[in-house]
């Protein structure tokens, strides 16, 4: 094995591509998203490339844009990530599960159950990816008027983190003792309750399913605010990050970085993994002509709206198919708009180029030949841009298929991507240690032992 720093990728699944234009392109399966045969068959395909998990976001709404726009989308329907996971579960061996779930708009306890019971049905493959839901139509589906403000989130889904890992905490690993002889299920020294009782939060317990195989489930978060960061500092084992560039992924990462000794945690023991939609060809050329015509499959009404909103200005009154003329500034993002111009100024992109590049995907891509995609993650994990990525997929089988064939290949040869698992649950294989229990050593039981 070699010694150099070993990638961790997951792939980003809901959508199965984030990519608008991904269920028109040629031999794309089409209902993809909604489809278990085909589902599974992308979990094991990702299980087969040694992947580290797969990761299903969700949405409690439907994408707040226009009936218009969320027609052409292929986002409108999803498995509700519990139950696609728990079957999925039953399909792999080694997959990590991931499932997003929030603390706006759920209870602990109901959060609590459910991550336990996934670990256990997966053999300690769970992780929960945590968010605060800032879409207001989520609020209107759980019986309120608007969401809670930004930092109010962010307390709730500080406090919620407490209080989901002490409900994971409620059992001794080893209070199930199922002695026949003397009819004991278990030892009630070995049972915690939690008694919680907070500014946002008040939680009994205990929670009625023994301690997760994992301790606690992989804990995941995603956002770039000063809030966002600092909870993940304090809290996650994974950030899923989402820079535009080597130098803004390495700012992130030192940030980040820099806050966990204080917390008396190590460098290590938090994996930052940015966002990276990868186009896979035999040639850069090729690659480029995919993405190209990936590109092209976005609607035009949908792309000219997401370019409008970026620049703050009227984009549909353009030639699409000349360059971007001046664009006056506004009190809109200036760095949105400034990005934009850049991009188009670098691939010297027309007005319907530049839109369906937006509509479609506008984040980090790696886009290139196996070697030259393995040359830029490579540079990234040197680098401290990353520990890894979180893949994104243009289309499906067919993404997927080439970087696990080509891609996979070429970074193992490289000594920084594993050739198998180095364990069995998803914290061994992110190199993450398993959380002792806070009321529990291995040879003491909790001082508060009643029901």
């Amino acid at each position: 094995m070699s010694t150099a720093r070993q990638l961790k990728l997951g792939a980003f699944m809901r959508p199965v591509s984030i990519h608008t234009g991904a269920w028109r392109y040629p031999g794309a399966w089409k209902d993809a998203n909604f489809n278990f045969q085909h589902l599974k068959r992308l979990a094991q395909t990702l299980e087969r490339g040694k992947f580290d998990a797969f990761f299903m976001a969700d949405h409690l709404a439907l994408l707040n844009m226009p009936l218009d726009a969320l027609k052409r989308s292929h986002t409108a329907t999803s498995f509700e990530p519990f139950t696609l996971l728990s079957a999925l579960s039953q399909a792999t061996e080694h997959l990590g599960l991931v499932a997003t779930a929030s603390t706006s708009f759920d209870e602990p306890f109901h959060i609590a159950r459910r991550f336990a019971s996934l670990d256990h049905l997966s053999n300690g493959r769970a992780g929960w990816n945590i968010v605060t839901t800032s879409n207001p139509d989520a609020a209107l589906n759980f019986g309120l008027e608007q969401h809670l403000d930004h930092d109010q989130r962010y307390a709730r889904a500080r406090e919620f983190h407490d209080v989901v890992t002490g409900l994971w905490d409620s059992w001794s690993d080893d209070a199930f003792t199922r002695d026949v002889a003397t009819a004991e299920y278990f030892d009630p020294a070995k049972l915690h309750t939690l008694n919680h009782r907070g500014e946002h939060l008040s939680v009994r317990g205990p929670l009625h399913i023994a301690r997760p195989v994992q301790g606690w489930p992989v804990i995941v978060q995603a956002g770039a605010s000063e809030p966002a960061r600092q909870l993940a500092a304090e809290t996650a084992d994974v950030i899923f990050a989402a820079p535009g560039n080597l130098e803004e992924g390495r700012a992130f990462y030192a940030d980040v970085k820099a806050r966990l000794a204080p917390l008396g945690r190590e460098r290590d023991q938090l994996k930052i993994l940015p966002a990276a939609f990868v186009v896979v060809g035999d040639t850069v050329q090729q690659a480029r002509e995919t993405r190209a015509r990936l590109d092209s499959l976005v609607h035009y009404e949908s792309a000219i709206a997401s370019l409008s909103i970026a620049l703050g200005t009227d984009a549909s009154r353009f030639d699409p198919d000349a360059f971007l003329p001046p664009v006056p500034q506004t009190n809109d993002s200036q760095s949105s708009r400034e990005r934009v111009l850049a991009l188009a100024d670098r691939e010297q992109l027309t007005v319907r180029q530049l839109a369906q590049r937006l509509g479609g995907y506008a984040g980090l891509a790696f886009v290139g030949t196996a070697q030259t995609i393995a040359d830029e993650m490579q540079e990234w994990l040197d680098g401290e841009g990353s520990d890894g990525f979180n893949v994104m997929f243009p289309w499906l089988p067919g993404g997927l298929d080439d970087f696990v064939d080509k891609v996979v290949p070429e970074l193992q040869g490289r000594g920084i991507f594993r050739r198998e698992y180095e364990g069995a649950t998803l914290r061994e294989n992110l190199g993450l240690a398993r959380p002792a229990n806070r009321f529990f050593t291995a040879d003491q039981a909790s001082p508060e032992k009643k029901i």
